[in-house]
């Protein structure tokens, strides 16, 4: 038995006094394969694809001998040098793999990239290869459906089922590729994981030095990038909702919205310790998810467990951010509250999504320890190592987790979360299957992939236009090509949108503008001009109001909906809530920042309360949030449109009172709204039916009932090509821009108070300039001309409904009492001398009195039979008929001190009114009705009569002495003092 001992001591002797174990593995001078641990059944990535040469490798690649150790003194004969177990079918898909990246060419039709991109190779792979060198990036994008592509089948299915386990022979045919085809630049950034041999061996023939490209670097520095993959277009999304653990591990893509995203951190990857006891170097230990030590010190004489400090020189970190995602609101199931998950981004693709935004991530499943739960008062459930009784160096595991069974139930927590390797936007509307149909081009991948950072607003517009053309196909720029140059694309846009929505072109040329927006600006001092529009909807109800809202919310990627009575301040704006995890307090984002770019749809607008209001004044106007609460003193970002929809006051709309009156909104909030659209709904035979048909056809044939002239993909394609214009005033519109303001401010002027909607103030001309330039963008053209400030007039013109007033009534009692304005005044010395019961007779009677009364009196100006039916004429020929007189009662008292007579005045007016009468009769009508309106003044404290030396005495006392007066005083009116003159 002793001989078989010594002759494996012997052989394990022998091994590692060659310092090669098994398959040509590196070992250390105690046996022990160097391997770093790992939880996963794999082979170690550390082993290179290519031949193994017996160059010399890097310096520091030489393994660094065991302090203090004796490597003749006879040791455990369980301690001999275990057999590597090789993952076979990981070597086989990391050869697949390799090969695929080598060869695939891609199908020049289905290729994205157009003619004018120069590509340094055919093959699809080998070109983004040298890209990644170009644009000094680490990440190679590999498109799934290329994979789907292949003849055989298994490559794609290992790599989708198995993706966990076979990452790292993945990331091994990447190394091996980068270093044969870009050897310098994979030199400069050696990989830790990664044989020195194979980079040797390739760089060897490249005839420059190993100190060339070693420069001064230290290790870690040589390892600031990692080479990783990223997969996308998979053929299938999945929900939050589906996951379970049996997706643990394989490659999965998942839709959601981004809630929160934390800051960007370094995380340790793989560490490098020294043992505190013997300082003994180990390296390249793989953390796994949290912070991982290595079990036991590889010295025998050591058997160190506990005692390890972390070479951070010599440790790899990568860039690392956590991304909180929940459900998209059209996948919620009936009664459920929407799932949320932790996305852990690594690499490059951090700070790719942004709070607000729909993505879609591709990636695994994994299973972390739960922090939060963690954190719980009480005893908390954790996972120790009972050292206390165990012999120094004594079985590997020490005696596993204790301290949990007086917990009951409860156990060591843990959740689900997923690791990305790929963010991409998802365009998708919420009736559509979630899929990203990317086209990416080996030229420029990030552009195509829409991995580039959003539009700046002072980058010039040929910068952006470059930029998302080369994100397109070469059909697409085809079809957008044709939208451009082709004729009235505006109205065509503008019949487009929203087609389930039948009419309302007006509302819709609003919401188009709304899409394109205007020209945000910045001042030599630092201050921000608005370019977006915001825009507020009021109408009765059933007028598909909250329609039009859910379809923005639908188009556009980046759009919040929310409810005005369900909505708080802190959640339109920011709210400051605790972190879980860290304890600090942080800014969570409302609904305002996260449709930051983009537009937040707030229906109810005018159910919500008036604290809740003020919240957003300074978000619409000067669109930031700021905030001091809690220790925080920040401006946050909410560059947003509003779009509003308000139910008027009661229910229906009244036209006989102001847009102020009608709606619950404050004067600050609605001088700050470009827009008013008031629908209302009126009763009209024809278009009832038009739209009954078309609601009908809708239910019967659904999609078929219309058919819009551009997809809602052609529509999305070209607001996001005319949104990078930036059109510029030309001298001509400048002019007629401020010839419109004046027209807009003489208009709000004349009318008196309240007879506009709502004021005209010079955020109504910076309105018309937004508007402008939006018709400009939607025309996709870089000069704002005079018809273009027109139709933004006159959508400006449209927003602004004039009141409408009850007719003014004048009865026959004013007229017949109407003294000196006609000249006579029996008629009247008869009506006073009637008996008081004479006012309750029936109207015949008092034709037959009144009839006689004229054929007795003077030729007067009522002496027609009608005259005693009550006169109706609109306010707006009432208020023209009283500023005209009151104007020249005013200027006669200015001049001379004294007032106007009756029969002047009417003379006058009938002077005025010359041109517009045409016959004798109408001038005789007219002449009776400014009597009326005199009249009516009277009586409503406008003008006051003034006889002789006094006021008309209203009760005449004795009939003969009103006569005598009436024939022998003249009538003057002069203004009442109430009368408010600078009003009229």
């Amino acid at each position: 038995m002793s001989s078989i001992i010594d002759a494996l001591i012997n052989s394990d002797n022998l091994a590692s006094d060659l310092g090669v174990g098994r398959k040509g593995t590196p070992q250390a001078p105690n046996g022990h394969s160097r391997q770093r641990s790992s939880p996963r059944p794999q082979g170690p990535p550390s082993e290179s694809n290519g031949h193994l040469s017996d160059a010399e490798g890097f310096p520091d690649d030489e393994v660094v001998g065991l302090r203090g150790t004796d490597r003749n003194r006879p040791r455990n004969p369980m301690d001999r040098a275990v057999p590597k177990v090789v993952d076979e079918v990981g070597e086989k898909v990391a050869e697949e793999f390799e090969r695929f990246l080598d060869q695939f060419i891609e199908d020049p039709i289905s290729s994205g990239a157009p003619p004018s991109s120069a590509l340094t190779s055919d093959k699809y792979y080998i070109a983004q290869i040298h890209g990644l060198r170009i644009y000094n990036l680490s990440t190679l994008y590999v498109d799934f459906q290329h994979l789907m592509s292949l003849k055989n089948n298994a490559l794609p299915t290992a790599i989708a089922n198995d993706y966990y386990r076979h990452l790292p022979y993945l990331t091994r045919a990447l190394h091996s590729l980068i270093a044969k085809y870009e050897p310098r630049y994979f030199k400069e950034h050696r990989q830790p994981t990664s044989a020195s041999s194979q980079t040797n061996s390739s760089v060897a023939g490249n005839g420059y030095s190993q100190a060339d490209s070693m420069g001064e670097k230290t290790t870690n520095q040589q390892t600031d990038k990692l080479f990783t993959l990223a997969f996308y277009n998979l053929p299938l999304v999945s929900r939050i909702r589906q996951l379970r653990t049996g997706s643990i591990g394989k490659l999965l893509s998942i839709s959601g919205t981004v809630t929160r995203t934390s800051e960007v951190r370094p995380e340790l990857y793989l560490a490098t310790f020294i043992c505190e006891g013997c300082r003994n170097v180990i390296s390249n230990v793989e953390q796994t998810f949290r912070y991982t030590e290595p079990t036991q010190c590889p010295n025998v004489t050591c058997g160190n467990r506990q005692g390890w400090r972390l070479d951070i020189r010599q440790s790899t970190f990568v860039d690392w951010q956590k991304v909180r995602i929940q459900e998209n609101s059209s996948e919620i199931p009936t009664g459920s509250m929407p799932r949320t998950m932790d996305v852990i981004l690594r690499g490059e693709i951090v700070d790719r999504a942004k709070a607000g935004e729909k993505c879609i991530f591709t990636g695994t499943l994994i299973v972390v320890p739960d922090v939060s739960q963690l954190g719980l008062p009480g005893v908390r459930p954790e996972a120790t190592r009972d050292n206390r009784n165990a012999p120094r160096g004594g079985d590997a595991g020490g005696s596993g987790v204790t301290g949990l069974k007086a917990l009951g139930v409860r156990d060591l927590t843990y959740r689900m979360a997923f690791l990305a390797c790929m963010v991409t936007p998802d365009t998708s509307t919420p009736g559509q299957a979630a899929n990203q149909q990317l086209n990416g081009q080996a030229g420029n991948i990030l552009a195509s992939l829409n991995q580039t950072a959003p539009v700046d607003p002072l980058d010039p517009g040929d910068h952006a236009q470059e930029a998302f053309l080369q994100s397109l196909t070469s059909s697409e720029i085809e079809d957008l090509k044709m939208m451009v140059h082709s004729d009235h694309i505006y109205s065509r846009l503008v019949n487009s949108l929203a087609p389930m929505v039948y009419g309302h072109e007006i509302v819709k040329k609003g919401l188009l503008l709304q899409l394109m927006g205007g020209v945000s600006k910045v001042t030599p001092e630092g201050m921000q001009l608005r370019g977006d529009l915001n825009i507020c909807i009021v109408g009765d109800p059933s007028t598909s109001k909250s329609q039009f809202l859910k379809y923005i919310c639908s188009f556009l990627p980046r759009a919040v909906y929310t409810s005005g009575k369900a909505s708080s301040a802190a959640g339109l704006t920011a709210a400051v809530v605790k972190d879980e995890e860290t304890g600090e307090f942080t800014i969570e984002a409302g609904a305002l920042m996260l449709a930051d770019n983009g537009i937040c749809a707030i229906d109810e607008f005018d159910k919500m309360d008036i604290g809740d209001q003020v919240a957003i004044h300074e978000a619409m106007e000067q669109q930031t949030i700021s905030i001091a609460k809690a220790g925080i003193q920040a401006t946050l970002n909410a560059r947003t449109s509003i779009l509003a929809a308000a139910n008027p006051v009661g229910g229906r709309y009244n036209r006989k009172t102001t847009l102020r009156a009608n709606i619950n909104m404050s004067a600050p909030i609605m001088s700050r709204f470009d827009l008013f659209f008031v629908i209302l709904d009126e009763c009209n035979e024809s278009v009832d039916r038009h739209l009954a048909e078309h609601i009908v056809n809708i239910h019967r044939l659904r999609d078929e009932a219309v058919t819009p002239e551009f997809t809602t993909e052609q529509l999305q394609r070209y607001i996001r090509f005319a949104r990078t214009f930036k059109p510029e005033f030309t001298a001509e519109a400048r002019a007629l821009l401020v010839e419109k303001y004046k027209e807009l401010r003489a208009d709000d002027a004349q009318g008196g108070i309240g007879r506009n909607s709502y004021r005209i103030t010079v955020r109504q001309l910076e309105s018309m300039i937004r508007l402008s330039e939006a018709i400009a963008k939607a025309n996709c053209v870089e000069d704002v001309t005079v018809g273009f400030v027109r139709e933004a007039f006159n959508l400006l013109r449209q927003s602004i409904i004039s009141v409408e007033k009850d007719d003014v009534e004048v009865d026959e009692e004013e007229e017949e009492e109407l003294n000196g304005v006609g000249g006579g005044g029996r008629g009247s010395r008869d009506r006073d001398g009637d008996s008081p019961m004479g006012d309750g007779d029936n109207d015949g009677d008092n034709d037959d009195d009144n009839q006689d009364n004229n054929d007795n009196g003077d030729t007067r100006a009522f002496a027609t039979p009608t005259a005693t039916r009550k006169t109706k004429i609109t306010y707006d020929k009432y208020m023209s008929i009283l500023n005209l007189l009151v104007r020249r009662v005013n200027e006669d008292e200015l001049t001379n001190g004294e007032g106007v007579e009756g029969e002047e005045l009417v003379l006058w007016y009938l002077e005025q009114k010359e041109e517009e009468l045409n016959s004798r009769e109408e001038m005789e009508a007219e002449r009776e009705l400014v009597g009326k309106v005199i009249r009516r003044m009277v009586k409503d404290n406008i003008l006051m009569q003034i006889r002789g030396e006094g006021l008309v005495d209203d009760d005449h006392t004795s009939v003969a002495a009103a006569a005598t007066a009436a024939e022998t005083e003249k009538v003057v009116y002069v203004l009442h003092p109430n009368c408010a003159v600078e009003e009229m």
